[in-house]
């Protein structure tokens, strides 16, 4: 396979050729290629030999077919040898560093999410933080490639990164030390009777590590388990694949997902294979806005197939699908080719997954004010197909009187995660037992 190099300048002639040479409309429009490509050829060549300092031609190249993909959407763009060992450290499940799934916001840093327990997670950043300063030093107009560079490093070694939380009166420092993070996707625990799973991130491990988090609590309390509450919060998603088999655990049947391409023909369908490994129990699916891309997958696919209720707030909104095409050894692109729906035709582009129960998280008080940050506010985002709203209930901006207590009160009663209690207490409902006739008879005596 050529460089990419000759791909974008060289090897795009003889397909223009075969492709504009049927009709004059075609002809004419293969034309103004030409003399596009023409035009940027003249400023590389212009940049090169008149620039006030000497640049070196793989630099501006690349930056010629960054710009050209940031003008797509953004999550196409092209992968160098350290992008490339990058995406497959972070999906393999092992990289050094802090913790943060991040992306570029107009020339900014903005934490999509941190990872579960790691640095930057138990120091406190948010989803939604702005990255500003790394050891005192600004990062604006930085590439996220060097962001991420200055944020990685030699584990045990210090940082120092500055802050701004929308919402919060001044910025924020964080001192941190850097470490191996081997990201653990799955966790899970009993809270009495119900089994709460937690799915971080979809990498490698996930679909194995989720029917081992069922198997494990399904042993650990016995024959009575209520059901089983999924928490995808601040889940900024991963391998396609991984969401597939984690949906195919809870589902008996069904379409999981759709991916549709740029024709009406180029679509595949995901659909379940596996029995359900709860038996059927009640499920309850978290989510926030930090839930995106495969973790809205999960939900939307769960919530269409009537199989879980979803609770907590609408998700991120990123249903595109983007694939990894190798340019070279040591290159690739990563390409946005379809948008996924899920089975009931929904495109989760923009929208998101809303909630079926809207839950906010009382015992974040700085969370209820934060503006909230999705892919329809990222510059350049895919829009969605519009579609007729079918709600039949409208919101009438009034608080919902079961929310109305305070963390400080929350706090009083044990209680730290306010989304994570209402969910359990819910799944506990709902695979109660019902009482027999005969039971209820004695019990009224």
């Amino acid at each position: 396979m050529k460089p990419i190099v000759h791909t974008f300048l060289a090897g795009t002639a003889g397909a223009l050729l075969a492709i504009t040479a049927p009709t004059a409309v075609n002809a004419a429009r293969g034309n103004e290629t030409w003399r596009e490509l023409d035009t940027l050829m003249d400023v590389f060549l212009k940049v090169r030999e008149s620039y006030v300092d000497q640049v070196d031609d793989k630099k501006l190249i690349e930056g010629a077919i960054n710009g050209m993909l940031a003008s797509l959407d953004p999550h196409s763009s092209y992968l160098d040898a350290r992008d490339s060992e990058n995406m497959r450290s972070q999906t393999d499940g092992e990289y050094g560093g802090l913790g943060l799934t991040v992306s570029s916001d107009e020339g900014a840093v903005r934490v999509v999410s941190p990872t579960d327990d790691t640095p930057a997670a138990r120091a406190g950043i948010k989803s939604g933080d702005f990255i500003t300063h790394i050891d005192d030093q600004l990062l604006y107009g930085s590439t996220l490639n060097e962001a991420v560079d200055k944020m990685r490093g030699t584990p045990g070694t210090k940082i120092k990164l500055t802050v701004v939380r929308p919402g919060a009166p001044k910025p924020l420092t964080f001192d941190l030390t850097r470490e191996v993070i081997k990201v653990r996707p799955v966790r899970w625990e009993a809270k009495g009777n119900v089994g709460v799973i937690r799915i971080a991130s979809f990498n490698r491990q996930t679909g194995e590590a989720t029917r081992q988090a069922v198997t494990e609590l399904s042993k650990k309390i016995g024959p009575d388990v209520a059901g089983y509450v999924i928490d995808l919060r601040s889940n900024p998603g991963g391998l396609l694949d991984q969401a597939i088999e984690v949906t195919d655990a809870f589902l008996e049947r069904g379409e999981i997902v759709s991916q549709r391409g740029r024709t009406k023909d180029d679509i595949e369908r995901y659909y379940a294979r596996a029995d359900d490994l709860t038996g059927g129990k009640p499920i309850v699916v978290l989510v926030d806005e930090g839930s995106a891309s495969a973790a809205e997958i999960v939900a939307g696919a769960l919530q269409d197939q009537k199989r879980a209720i979803v609770l907590g707030q609408r998700t991120f909104g990123k249903g595109s699908v983007q694939t990894l095409i190798p340019l070279s050894a040591d290159s690739g692109l990563r390409l946005t080719t379809a948008r996924y729906y899920t089975p009931s035709g929904r495109s989760v582009q923009e929208a998101g997954i809303d909630p079926d129960i809207k839950v906010p998280q009382l015992t974040d008080g700085s969370r209820i004010d934060r503006p909230r940050l999705r892919e329809a506010d990222l510059r350049n985002h895919l829009i969605a197909e519009k579609k007729a709203d079918d709600k039949l209930i409208e919101d009438d901006g009034k608080p919902d009187p079961r929310f109305r207590m305070t963390a400080d009160e929350l706090k009083k009663q044990g209680i730290t995660d306010f989304q994570l209690d209402y969910a359990v207490k819910l799944v506990s409902r709902l695979g109660a037992k019902p009482v027999a006739p005969a039971q209820v008879a004695s019990s009224n005596k």
